[in-house]
């Protein structure tokens, strides 16, 4: 027999009926299913190491999990990214940002262009960076699926979703002492506002409360 709890669990995930229509699930709060949304640093290099042994498109999971980590990238941009938004030479990577964002020019550093090099050589009749087997764009089911899955073989405490990447930036520059302008500027942020969240939780804000 099902316990009281058990009960009520269930409740809040079965389909719910209105005028004899059936609703879908309601979704459980972020806090419900973890306690913090981004990634530490250690959590990061453990989800790239999982996605780069994961299947045969390892250096492919890799590199798209690199990229979306140190550019900031949402699901939908990093899909959408064209390797003539790349300069391999140059050492340029051009984002376009969704979301009425502003969009930037970025360095792309030693890994990310190695990681690139190798991927354009695996794939190089594609437009697009990240490709599936047929050669079109990734799907953001796709890349949902590779971030949970590499979370769970990285044993990570909770469900790996692919935003706490983006998040995993802005508190990583937030806590380096990033100026919170720059930040905005390369998260792509409208309004410093947003910026605001990573800056208000970097822990270096609090340093010389107490000096024992």
């Amino acid at each position: 027999m099902q316990t009281i709890n058990e009960l009520d669990a269930a409740s809040a995930t079965a389909p719910i009926a209105v005028n004899g229509k059936v609703k879908p699930p309601l979704r459980r709060p972020n806090a419900e299913l973890r306690s913090r949304e981004h990634l530490t640093g250690d959590e990061v290099e453990a989800l790239l190491r999982a996605a780069r042994g994961m299947g045969r498109h390892g250096q492919r999971n890799a590199t798209l999990l690199l990229l979306m980590f140190r550019h900031g990238l949402r699901v939908s941009e990093a899909i959408a990214l064209r390797w003539d938004a790349v300069d391999l030479k140059q050492g340029l990577l051009h984002v376009t940002r969704l979301k009425h964002g502003t969009p930037s020019t970025h360095p792309l550093r030693g890994p990310e262009l190695r990681a690139l090099r190798a991927l354009r050589a695996e794939w190089p009749d594609s437009p697009y960076v990240f490709c599936s087997e047929r050669g079109g764009p990734m799907t953001s089911s796709n890349v949902r699926k590779l971030v949970a899955a590499a979370g769970v073989e990285a044993r990570l405490p909770f469900a790996a979703h692919p935003h706490m990447l983006r998040h995993a930036l802005g508190y990583k520059l937030a806590s380096d002492g990033v100026d919170t302008r720059a930040i905005q500027l390369y998260l792509g942020h409208r309004s410093i506002t947003h910026t605001a969240h990573y800056t208000a939780l970097a822990p270096g804000r609090f340093d010389g409360f107490f000096q024992d």
